[in-house]
């Protein structure tokens, strides 16, 4: 027996923000992620523990209300978070881009590299 859809759509935003209030106490805000040197392997360890943490939460709340919307709205949140936290610790700070892992190392990371880099230069009226 699923619930209303009115009170679905409540406890699915409720348990986005359980899942959001996981995140936020688990990893450090994402501003400072990105002025951490890139791909550092204990952030890539929590975000990973709070995604699994989330996804039990999300898991027993949606069991327990038997309905799929919670679990939509739930799931969606960790993937939204997931990837916010994982693209914020692969950004370098020194050039502000992601750096993927074992692609280029910092030291080899120069301005010859980001000269062939696209510029986005939005200034420019058409």
């Amino acid at each position: 027996m699923s619930l209303k859809p009115e009170i679905s759509l409540g406890v699915g935003l409720a348990t986005a923000t359980v899942v959001y209030g996981i995140y936020m106490n688990a990893l450090p805000p994402v501003v400072d992620l990105r002025t951490t040197p890139a791909n550092n392997d204990d952030v890539a360890s929590t975000e990973k523990a709070a995604a699994w943490t989330a996804a039990a939460v999300v898991g027993g709340i949606s069991l327990i209300a038997k309905d799929a919307t919670v679990f939509i709205i739930g799931g969606g949140m960790i993937i939204a978070l997931s990837w916010w936290n994982k693209h914020a610790n692969m950004v370098n700070p020194e050039f502000g881009v992601a750096v993927p892992k074992g692609s280029i190392e910092p030291e080899q990371f120069d301005d010859s590299t980001m000269a062939v880099a696209e510029d986005y230069d939005y200034s420019q009226t058409y």
